[in-house]
């Protein structure tokens, strides 16, 4: 019996044999359809589609293993209590007066493989105007020029771009010459959209023009260490005396380099050096969806809302049990990420994004997420920031935000007005007529005085004549047909302005 009952639990069953079959033929289809691609490649490229496609491979091999969900519920834990510090204890050690030794060991790299298509923009993200005509990477080389100068110190700035942004910052870069800053660029991986049914690739060839113009994508953020490293730029910075790099998204305008946090790191005993810093920042209502650190499996971990089974949604949304939230500023030992990639031991859950193209063809994208290695790093912490180190401008309604007299300018950085009596930020919500960056900017004449506001919501055809003055809660609705213009020189506190112009106390 016992001989019987061992071989019946380490036999295969039927199903589970027919599955592993599968996968071995949808392996070998896929396998043989990148070789065919590579075929199609020419000179320098198909060299470096080689290694991108080696990337493709792994990802593709580990989607195909995964079964059910990539985390049990019941193993989930609180982090324990030291492993995510308050920003104040940080603060607290100081700094020493030798700072520009630890400058002289920092790279900064910007996530800049966003196109700005979302606010009807073309061309990369960060080419958009934010603030006085600057632009994303203006303010970005203005930050870190800044610091170059008053510490005297040689912080690098590297660019981490997809075949979507690389050719234009490329021509952009042309005009930071003459600045005291070092730019250096490397791109992310490309990779084939996957048909859907077929999970095959639905590119022909290796062009990217015509037919084959959406078939490729960058996949995800999480790609940066294994582009990095093959670019043989992480090499080159570690061989500069270069040990740890800052990176976060190009949108992020809170994302300034801190001297708190870089002391923390590098003040760091030898064998007990912290490998990877996550920014977190407490959540708010308009945060739930943001990933969030958990303890899982003794380690430190993500939690984004995608690896959250159905049933339990709710609960992560909910900010009294998960109160904390990603802000994707990292800090990360170079030697830990070229360590990792020799040993091939990098480890990202797979986001699965499913997209439809011209034709109604669906497809599927896998990407990871840069934040998601962390479990991979030694002695990594969570450091709960304040949040004005998370000002992202993903849309309009954040633009209005960045544009206004809410934040002051000074050396690349925006910090909050002194004028402003809380510390929180208003919450903006423009409606579709406001989604372009052209149209937007049609609608103001100057940008309000947002000082005192809490609360606005804009709907339909509406605009705003100069010195507009808005506080507390505002809503603005015309209807559909009408439209509404504000006259210049207006206040309006706590107001509902309706499609008819009557105007309402809140």
């Amino acid at each position: 019996k016992a001989f019987f009952k061992e071989l019946y639990l380490n036999t295969p069953t039927p199903m589970a044999q027919f599955q592993e079959v599968m996968r071995q033929q949808l392996e070998s289809s896929m396998h043989a359809e990148l070789e065919k691609l590579l075929g199609t490649a020419k000179g320098a490229k198909a060299e470096v589609s080689k290694k991108d496609f080696e990337g493709f491979r792994k990802l593709f091999h580990r989607f195909l293993q995964v079964k059910g969900p990539s985390v049990e519920w019941s193993k989930i834990n609180r982090p324990p209590e030291d492993s995510i510090q308050p920003y104040d204890k940080i603060k607290a050690k100081g700094l020493p007066d030798n700072i520009a030794d630890s400058l002289n060991k920092l790279v900064v790299v910007k996530l800049n493989g966003g196109l700005g298509t979302s606010m009807g923009c073309k061309g990369p993200k960060s080419l958009i105007s934010v603030r006085n005509e600057n632009t994303f990477l203006d303010l970005t080389v203005k930050q870190i020029e800044h610091l170059n100068k008053t510490y005297n110190a040689d912080v690098p700035l590297v660019l981490m771009n997809s075949f979507n942004t690389d050719e234009d910052t490329k021509k952009i870069l042309q005009k930071y010459t003459h600045h005291r800053v070092k730019i250096h660029t490397f791109n992310q991986s490309r990779y084939p959209r996957i048909n859907k049914e077929s999970l095959l690739p639905v590119a022909k060839d290796m062009a990217m023009t015509g037919e084959n113009a959406d078939v490729w994508y960058p996949p995800g953020h999480g790609d940066i260490y294994a582009s990095f490293f093959n670019s043989g730029l992480l090499e080159q910075l570690i061989a500069e005396g270069k040990e740890y790099i800052f990176v976060s998204n190009i949108d992020n305008l809170g994302a300034t380099v801190d001297l708190y946090i870089l002391n923390h790191l590098v003040s760091q005993p030898n064998g007990k050096r912290c490998e990877f810093i996550m920014e977190v920042t407490d959540k708010t209502r308009a945060d739930v969806k943001g990933g969030t650190l958990i303890q899982y499996d003794g380690k430190l971990r993500l939690l984004e809302i995608a690896q959250v089974p159905k049933a339990h949604v709710d609960e992560f949304k909910s900010v009294s049990k998960f109160k904390i939230f990603n802000t994707n500023n990292l800090w990360i030992s170079l030697s830990a990420i070229k360590r990792l990639q020799e040993q091939n031991a990098m480890d990202m859950e797979i986001i699965v994004n499913p997209k439809t193209l011209d034709g109604d063809l669906n497809v599927i994208q896998l990407e990871t997420a840069v934040g998601a290695a962390i479990k991979c790093f030694d002695n990594a912490l969570g450091i709960n920031v304040p949040r004005s180190r998370f000002l992202p401008v993903k849309t309009t309604s954040d633009l209005l935000l960045v544009m206004s007299n809410l934040y002051s300018l000074e050396a690349g950085s925006l910090t909050m007005s002194e004028r402003r009596e809380f510390p929180t930020t208003p919450h903006v919500k423009l409606g579709s007529s406001f989604t372009k960056v052209q149209e937007y900017l049609t609608r103001f004449e100057s940008i309000p005085d947002m000082l005192e506001l809490d609360h606005l919501t804009v709907s339909g055809d509406v605009t705003f004549g100069k010195h507009v003055s808005l506080k507390g809660t505002v809503i603005i609705i015309a209807n559909h047909g009408d439209r509404i213009d504000i006259p210049a020189g207006s206040m309006l506190e706590n107001k509902i302005v309706s499609g008819n112009l009557r105007i309402l106390d809140h």
